[in-house]
């Protein structure tokens, strides 16, 4: 569906891309100023800043919140957008980008996706949610991770150094020296009990994470369903051989992973955290639930 675009709120992370974010906002917002959109700029000191002053922005009445920066702040557009009528338009200046690989969003040209603000299509998609122990929800659009993922994102988290890309590589290193099996708990659709030890288990609303690797390479983000990759080996060898094979997707097809698709998936793992769209989530036990229809997202004619 087209839709008129005539006011727009920008949403800027401004240390996205080590810091390419604010060039990227300003090349996009000169664009929409050139074709007629009038621009509301706002730029958050934090995550929960961010999201106040998205919401407030929502509330006063915008047609669309473009995000600029990573796939960090288009999970702070997502906690506002999720439900509402209001579309989400993408400005990629993140180093995943992930968002905007899924809808064919040009990721190092800000004023072509800012034309896909003004020109674009509004697609209705699913979005994944997360609810915690103590019933707090979280909205996630790509994938959401636990075990080894998130044990390195935690690990990476704790280090001063390095930074960027390098500091996540090293913390990779050191967790596979500790490479194990964890004892994970799932319950699919509330009937379906899985007990079994994994290395990592990834929830997919689309396809891929990290900068495009398909860990989840069939889902389908109108289908009503999340999709799962279960990763079951506890040797460094296999292990680090699937890497290839997921930026392909073709590791689904090893025996080293299995795959399931659900609506619901309730996962416990004690002492696991579940990151999703990059940024931490809660720790385990979660509830993740696939949401039909919950966002409407400017993307390119399909």
């Amino acid at each position: 569906m087209r839709r008129e675009i005539g006011k727009v709120t920008a949403l800027t992370n401004p240390l996205s891309g080590h810091g390419t974010a604010v060039q990227a906002a300003q090349a996009a917002i000169a664009r929409l100023h050139a074709r007629g959109v009038e621009v509301n700029e706002i730029i958050g000191d934090n995550a929960e800043d961010a999201q106040h002053l998205a919401k407030a922005a929502v509330e006063r009445g915008t047609d669309t919140l473009v995000a600029t920066g990573g796939d960090g702040v288009i999970s702070n557009a997502l906690q506002v957008l999720a439900g509402t009528d209001i579309p989400l338009g993408i400005i990629p200046a993140g180093t995943g980008n992930d968002h905007a690989r899924e809808f064919g969003i040009p990721t190092r040209d800000p004023e072509a996706a800012a034309d896909i603000v003004v020109d674009g299509w509004t697609q209705t998609i699913d979005l994944g949610r997360i609810r915690d122990a103590n019933g707090r929800d979280k909205w996630f659009g790509t994938v959401a991770a636990a075990g080894f993922d998130s044990l390195v994102t935690d690990r990476a988290n704790r280090m001063s150094w390095p930074h960027g890309r390098l500091r996540y590589y090293l913390a990779m290193l050191a967790e596979l020296t500790q490479l194990r099996m964890l004892p994970f708990r799932l319950v699919l659709n509330g009937s379906k009990e899985i007990d079994a030890d994994y290395t990592m288990v990834a929830v997919g609303n689309t396809r891929s994470y990290g900068g495009g690797l398909l860990i989840c390479p069939n889902a389908d983000y109108t289908d009503g369903l999340l999709d799962i990759t279960m990763v079951h080996t506890a040797s460094r060898t296999k292990f680090v051989r699937l890497f290839p094979t997921v930026l392909k997707g073709t590791h689904v097809d090893l025996d080293e992973v299995s795959t399931a698709r659900a609506k619901t998936i309730h996962i416990e793992c004690r002492g696991i955290n579940v990151y999703a769209d990059g940024d931490f989530a809660c720790p385990l036990p979660a509830e993740l639930s696939a949401v039909p229809g919950a966002l409407q997202i400017l993307r390119p004619d399909v």
